[in-house]
């Protein structure tokens, strides 16, 4: 949930969000009240809050917010730099300040997503993603996927054999699936950094990444990845 009292800014972060591919829905709250609302009806993962807004300021909802047993996260967004350190102490995931620039907002987001994501216990037994395939349901074992390509509402899950289809987004499945390997190498991509067999810089400056299994395959990856990319592989 997006709240700001200032239409432009709402837009522009929207913009930046959906660019990102890592959202699954947004909405939006023109202000304290109208946040206040919409919590009721849907409760969301996140709310990228301003802070100075009339009547009511992101700071007071924040310190109401994180009295709740299980509050959403919160990533301020403001024009001023001055009440970070307040900010932090209503437990805030991060502080953005305007205009947010898009590296500085995926920082965020991977803030969000450790922040957010559900925990696995340890005892849990091998997961599996349902998919389509010939008109039936079938359970892959993740273990086995080694890529995930986005495919208009639909995600592509390929195997070393196969191809399926499945109904659930990528930002979804970046979220189910991360805590067991996979990255988020580009907005259309998630690998299972298990396959990831090389890493090569093409002419352009780009990364690739083949796959084990898979020889005919090179997947790119998004400039804004590459460090958090690298960092993952231990390279």
């Amino acid at each position: 949930m997006i709240v700001d009292d200032e239409a432009p800014a709402r837009s522009e972060l929207r913009f930046l969000l959906e660019d990102s591919g890592r959202v699954n829905e947004i909405t939006e709250a023109t202000g304290v009240r109208d946040a206040i609302e919409k919590l009721m009806d849907n409760k969301p993962d996140v709310m990228f809050l301003d802070i100075s807004m009339p009547k009511t300021s992101g700071m007071e909802l924040a310190q109401a917010l994180s009295k709740l047993k299980n509050p959403p996260a919160v990533v301020f967004v403001t024009a001023y730099s001055e009440y970070a350190v307040k900010a932090f102490d209503v437990n805030a995931v991060d502080y953005l300040v305007k205009p947010v620039e898009t590296a500085r907002l995926e920082q965020a987001l991977d803030k969000v997503s450790s922040r957010v994501r559900p925990q696995t216990p340890a005892h849990n037994a091998v997961e599996r993603i349902p998919v389509e395939k010939g008109g039936r349901k079938v359970l892959v074992p993740i273990g086995q996927i080694r890529y995930i390509e986005a495919k208009d509402d639909y995600s592509c899950i390929y195997t070393d054999t196969d191809r399926f289809l499945s109904t659930t987004s990528l930002a979804q499945l970046e979220n189910k699936l991360s805590p067991h390997g996979f990255f988020r190498v580009h907005r259309g991509y998630i690998v299972n950094l298990e396959f990831v067999e090389d890493v090569e810089v093409v002419s352009s400056g780009i990364l690739q990444l083949g796959l084990n299994g898979i020889p005919d395959k090179k997947i790119s990856v998004s400039r804004r990845r590459v460090v958090q990319l690298k960092r993952a592989l231990g390279i």
